[in-house]
């Protein structure tokens, strides 16, 4: 028998008000820190021990340049390291989520439903793992109020159990498709949140994408897990959330990087320091801890997935920030996007998702329009660095002479 903690929009409005348990007060604290013109300062994070000064730098030590051998093992690496942690994390948020626990002839089996304890689990290792990086490694000097990372956190924590939500309604090859037509809604909150503007090419891939995601959400028959009009109704309205929600994250992580030019590592931990305020707040409230450790209890498998969901996690941001650091965020995006097309296969493999012509005619869709995003938008770089070069020449050539 359904009680009312098993409908997702009643888990949600509690969320809700155990992140407005930590967001309300935190907003009257700003409201008096700034009404007593006390300066916004920013003293979170460890500024003695491997930090550098605006303007500082090291005697430059000239590098020798790498060998082509070197750097392919070095792209096979982070390509091989991404696909690993992420494919994995992949089918253990569909294991954790969609599958039940103890299930044998004699006994249903139960499944796991707090999504906000693998939310907590995931950002407490990162924490953990951020903040370790920045006490051993150099870092710019943090500027950033601490208080600007919450807006982030929140929306991140809230995509997150959305995403996990997801898995009880959808399929996982479903959701992988939503999360790459999300540049529609971060492209809409890019125009609302940093007046951005957009070239045709954008559009016209984006809409692709809309097409393909359609083409496989119609055809497919394992789209859903039930066939009923409400469960497929959840299950958008869910996938929308975290759409949105994710968009938003984004967005808001890039103004803080422009504004206050924080480094990744403490990006990384001012957000998962707020993400893992607000989930622990929200679940003591809720009496979540109790509840995801009887589980634990009941089933220990669960225990080993959780580990290896958060490890995954944690490893595979590491992942991200080295690629993008040595190789650029077009070499990142690719591999992503491949990894996304593994996950599909794997997961239809694994868990036999069937897939009609049509629906794998919509995933090819899908990643065409994705991989015509990244050539046309490494185009527009390299035309507008060729502009940008060519503009001292022709100030030199028309200033008239002395």
């Amino acid at each position: 028998m359904e009680t009312l903690s098993d409908f997702w929009m009643f888990r949600l409005m509690l969320n809700v008000i155990g992140y407005g348990s930590i967001m309300l007060p935190g907003y009257l604290l700003i409201r008096w820190v700034r009404s007593s013109k006390y300066l916004e300062r920013a003293e979170g994070f460890p500024a003695e021990k491997g930090t550098v000064e605006e303007g500082g730098t090291k005697a430059d030590v000239p590098k020798p340049e790498p060998t082509l051998l070197f750097k392919a093992l070095q792209l096979l690496f982070c390509a091989a390291g991404l696909l690993t942690f992420y494919l994995t994390w992949g089918l253990l948020q569909e294991r954790i989520m969609a599958f039940k626990y103890g299930k044998t002839d004699t006994d249903p089996g139960e499944n796991f439903k707090n999504s906000q304890f693998l939310v907590f689990v995931n950002r407490i290792l990162a924490l953990v793992v951020a903040m370790i990086i920045i006490n051993v490694k150099q870092q710019p000097r943090h500027r950033a109020p601490l208080y600007k990372y919450s807006f982030s956190s929140l929306s991140n924590i809230m995509s997150s159990w959305f995403q996990y939500e997801a898995l009880k309604f959808v399929s996982f090859p479903v959701q992988v498709l939503a999360k790459a037509s999300k540049v529609i809604p971060v492209m809409l909150m890019g125009k609302i949140i940093s007046k951005r503007s957009y070239d045709l090419y954008e559009y016209l891939t984006a809409v692709m994408i809309s097409l393909g995601v359609s083409m496989f959400l119609l055809t497919s028959g394992d789209a859903v897990h039930d066939d009923s009009k409400a469960t497929t109704f959840s299950g958008v309205i869910i996938l929308l959330g975290y759409l949105l929600f994710d968009a938003f994250t984004s967005n808001w992580q890039g103004e803080i990087f422009k504004a206050y030019k924080v480094s990744s590592f403490q990006m990384m931990a001012g957000v998962n320091f707020f993400s893992v305020i607000f989930t622990t707040a929200s679940l003591v409230e809720q009496g979540g801890f109790v509840e995801s450790l009887a589980f634990m209890a009941r089933h220990p498998d669960f225990l080993w997935h959780s580990i290896l969901l958060s490890i995954c996690s944690a490893i595979g941001q590491l992942f991200i920030f080295y690629t993008i650091s040595q190789f650029g965020a077009v070499t990142f995006t690719i591999i992503m996007t491949v990894r996304q097309g593994f996950a599909i296969l794997l997961s239809c493999i694994i868990y036999a998702h069937p897939v009609t012509i049509v629906g794998i005619l919509g995933i090819m869709v899908v990643f065409l329009a994705m991989f015509l995003r990244i050539h046309f938008g490494q185009q527009k770089k390299k035309s507008t660095a060729v502009a940008k070069e060519a503009i001292p020449q022709t100030i030199t050539m028309t200033v008239p002479k002395a």
